[in-house]
């Protein structure tokens, strides 16, 4: 069936049980609100932590509902952290394993998956997937309502050439001039909020995902003077030396790691975060009006290092600054009210969490799961381990290091970091909250260790990793790990989602039977 026939056939189905459930009033419509900021850390929003940052909007959410606690983006990085969120497959699958860099051909979103099903899909503000620049191409990816959508082309060309300058200004927070009608969070909230008012009786899926506070953190003036002599409270990983560490880190350091660390200061930044709160805060009332019985979900793209470990930004390494995200959910008469989950969770899971929300299967393509059960239940486990990962910073442009290959597991506890080209870590979280004694080395933990290593290259196996191989099994604290040219010897063929035939084997030219399977050997 090609993919044209799928789609018409699989989405006649479901509307058509979709009207008569209507019709009948067998059931309220079904419907998520999934909204995400950019560059936001777990302890940045102040119901996981109290560091003096304003998030009541946030906090409200969390106070009605769920918030996870070991909650992990795949990739630090804003394009990668996003594939795998919208296609339910990791970065170094999907083909975003840096900034500006597409998705591949064969790839789908959830848009895609959902829509064919009648499921109404919106997504507003940045989307980041097209392969293009920043801001994006302005039109609506596959799927997805056009209507509805605005990434910051759209935004921009809403703007004079003088005002379009004027929004990339990075003090333009101090301008008292600025209204919250000029930023692209205050235009992103007016359309989710129009789609939710105008759709409140369908099956929806609404996707808000501002870009602030990332840079130029752009906010009218008072939220800046909320934090005009605030610093972000010191930690003990500020004094961190890195010699222990892998070498990308101390250079990406540079001379800051011979100087003593200060409490971090940035008013627009901070100042940037209460103010897309604040916009959060206007969908959430229209939220409670209108669809007071969705789910609604918030989470980051990936958080901040802040000076912790002498670094700033994200890049490559593992830190919970960077990689240990918010997560977020409320769903009225099912999430139990203001309760932490410290159960492992993953963006990789967000796809096929919403694929069963709307009951349907989530697809054999999806590298991730469903988290639903851990929603109705935060002390169910959806999963054992979280994979997190690092290919490159961004393809357009050098910086951040260049290519850094590394694999990455974690259980919430215990972390391992294999980094491809120089050291690796290996931390226990629990009595090294801070991460700073490097334990890859010590024979005390070197069967935890090599534990995680296992799951780890099972992981990379399972995914299809276009890098697996030898390399990341024989590690210098691993030298007996067997290994050969054929590493494991088998063929790996990805499984059929419904948009593209099955693959053929390649010996027979036949329909393949099983997607992994033993690779005949000396056939080339």
């Amino acid at each position: 069936m090609d993919r044209r026939s799928f789609l018409k056939t699989a989405g006649a189905v479901t509307v058509a049980a979709t009207t008569s459930a209507h019709a009948a009033g067998a059931r309220k419509p079904r419907q998520i609100i999934f909204m995400m900021t950019d560059t936001t850390r777990r302890d940045m929003l102040n119901c996981y932590k109290v560091t003096g940052l304003q998030t009541p909007n946030l906090d409200r959410i969390a106070a009605e509902g769920v918030r996870f606690e070991r909650a992990y983006t795949t990739q630090p990085v804003c394009a990668p952290a996003r594939s795998a969120l919208w296609t339910g497959t990791y970065p170094h699958s999907n083909g975003v394993w840096g900034n500006s860099m597409p998705l591949g051909q064969t790839v789908h979103t959830l848009g895609e998956f959902l829509s064919s099903h009648k499921i109404h899909c919106a997504h507003v503000g940045k989307w980041h997937l097209d392969g293009f620049d920043y801001f994006g191409t302005g039109k609506a990816a596959p799927g997805w309502d056009p209507k509805y959508w605005y990434d910051q082309r759209d935004y921009l060309m809403e703007l004079t050439p003088e005002e379009r300058k004027r929004s990339r200004n990075a003090h333009l927070s101090r301008d008292p001039k600025l209204e919250a009608s000029f930023t692209f969070a205050h235009r992103c909230s007016n359309r989710a909020i129009d789609f939710i008012e105008k759709h409140k009786n369908e099956d929806f899926l609404l996707v808000v995902s501002y870009d602030e506070p990332h840079g130029p953190s752009v906010a009218p003036t008072k939220y800046g003077e909320l934090y005009a002599e605030y610093g972000f409270p010191r930690a003990m990983n500020f004094d961190d030396t890195l010699e222990d560490k892998p070498e990308e880190q101390r250079i990406w350091a540079g001379e800051s790691l011979h100087e003593p660390v200060k409490p971090m200061r940035d008013r627009d930044f901070f100042g940037s975060l209460t103010f897309v709160d604040a916009e959060i805060g206007r969908v959430l009332d229209q939220i409670d009006k209108s669809t007071p019985d969705a789910l609604v979900m918030y989470t980051s793209d990936h958080g901040d290092m802040l000076q912790s470990h002498h670094l700033m930004s994200k890049g490559p390494a593992m830190y919970e600054e960077v990689t240990n995200i918010p997560l977020l959910a409320r769903w009225k008469g099912v999430t139990p009210a203001n309760v932490s989950s410290g159960v492992p969770a993953s963006h990789i899971d967000i796809s096929g969490t919403f694929m069963e929300f709307f009951g349907l299967e989530v697809p054999k393509t999806f590298e991730g799961g469903s988290m639903l059960a851990s929603l109705k239940d935060p002390k169910h486990r959806s999963r054992e381990h979280c994979f997190i990962e690092w290919g490159r910073y961004e393809v357009d442009h050098d910086g951040f290091g260049g290519f850094q290959p590394i694999r990455c597991v974690t259980d919430g506890r215990w972390k391992l970091s294999v980094h491809l080209l120089t050291t690796d870590e290996f931390y226990d979280m629990q009595n090294d909250p801070g991460e700073m004694h490097n334990l890859i080395n010590d024979p005390a933990h070197a069967e935890m260790r090599n534990k995680l290593h296992d799951i780890l290259l099972d992981g990379m196996d399972k995914s299809r990793d276009p890098f697996r191989g030898y390399y990341w099994a024989r590690r210098p604290w691993r030298p007996d790990y067997p290994v050969s040219w054929e590493y494991h010897g088998m063929t790996r063929q990805r499984e059929s989602d419904g948009y593209l035939p099955r693959e053929l084997d390649y010996d027979t030219g036949l329909p393949m039977k099983e997607a992994t399977r033993p690779k005949v050997v000396g056939k080339r």
